[in-house]
């Protein structure tokens, strides 16, 4: 499977520069239009290719005011059309919400069309909530414990034909889309080690059970067609910025978000303020400050000691890096200075210490 290289290669590297990439929610402010979101994503992912990340990815979420990620493999397409070389892929398509025919049919015409190129992260959440998976079509009562299963079927779909089989992605079929496993807990981690797929663990809003499913995942993992190695990405939020005080301050936006999601309003970016303290409660700030507990803000010295800690405390492979300001120019000025930062972290794979 030649796509599989292309994640394969980073951990057989003897010594590399930390590998980094981009998730997007596509976020909007308060009145922003959708199209206006789009657009600042598309501009960012031609940023992030000239700065050398690796994958730019798109979430999947429904009927959620303030993010506009729901058409996930349409995006997808807008990006890749928009961009020459870095990865565009998902992060991921929630499969049970979806027939594993129509995903495969949908990034094996992508993977057509900018071939090499596509990623398919996997996930089994609803990405909304009971109304919106009734909206689906999803039943009420699945748990995600038939993830495994759609998951085989939808593998058939992108692999090789086989004998006597009687539906076919077309196209899809035999386009072996490389497939990543996403989870915010040890179930897809597990099932990616069986797998011997790659694993990319949702730190970004939920870190409690990162290192538990980082080492599992490690421990627990089959070499298999496309990957003799674990990989593991980590997403995480990042915001950097000239100083400490000015990140901190920049991190009121998602904060506030987060805030929002808990109390079950809006989540579009409101302008950050100079103190969360008057905007919340203490149940509050401990909920948002656990949701974002693997957040890494501050300083250009400050990131790289907290990206050097992640790297080291669960062997990530690569990170995904999660930004979120209020405006565009402090989110490109962010991912600029990670794209720094990042090539001054050297890893050294299959060591105890990962750092030169």
């Amino acid at each position: 499977m030649a796509n599989a290289e292309v994640i394969v290669s980073s951990s057989q590297a003897t010594s590399q520069s930390l590998p980094i990439s981009v998730l997007d929610l596509i976020p909007t402010r308060a009145g922003e239009p959708a199209s206006s979101a789009i657009a600042q994503s598309v501009e960012l992912a031609r940023h992030v290719e000239q700065l050398g990340y690796k994958r730019y990815w798109v979430a999947e979420h429904h009927s959620i005011q303030g993010l506009v990620c729901s058409a996930t493999p349409i995006l997808i397409g807008h990006i890749a059309a928009a961009t020459k070389k870095i990865r565009v892929g998902s992060g991921g398509v929630m499969l049970p919400n979806h027939p594993p025919l129509v995903v495969a049919e949908q990034f094996g015409t992508l993977e057509s069309m900018y071939p090499g190129r596509i990623d398919l992260g996997l996930g089994r959440a609803p990405g909304g909530d009971f109304q919106t998976m009734r909206a689906l079509r999803r039943g009420l009562a699945q748990d995600g414990e038939d993830f495994p299963a759609l998951l085989e079927e939808l593998r058939t779909y992108l692999g090789p034909e086989r004998p006597g089989q009687p539906v076919k992605a077309i196209p899809g079929q035999n386009s072996n889309v490389p497939i990543t496993l996403l989870g915010s807990s040890d179930f897809s981690a597990q099932l990616a080690a069986e797998l011997g797929l790659p694993f990319a663990f949702a730190a970004h809003f939920a870190p409690d059970a990162l290192d538990v499913a980082a080492k599992l995942y490690r421990e627990r993992f089959q070499p298999s067609e496309v990957l003799q190695n674990p990989y593991l990405l980590v997403a995480v939020p990042v915001i950097a910025a000239n100083t400490d005080a000015a990140a901190q301050r920049l991190f009121t936006a998602p904060q506030q978000r987060f805030l929002r999601l808990i109390r079950g309003e809006s989540l579009e970016l409101l302008p950050p303020v100079d103190s969360m303290e008057p905007l919340w409660n203490d149940i509050e700030k401990a909920a948002v400050e656990n949701r974002l507990g693997a957040a890494i803000v501050g300083s250009d010295v400050t990131v790289q000691a907290g990206l050097e800690k992640v790297v080291n405390d669960t062997h990530a492979n690569e990170v995904i890096v999660v930004t979120d300001t209020y405006e565009h120019s402090d989110r490109i000025d962010s991912y600029q200075r990670v794209a720094r930062i990042a090539a001054e972290i050297k890893l050294v794979p299959n060591v105890e210490r990962r750092f030169k």
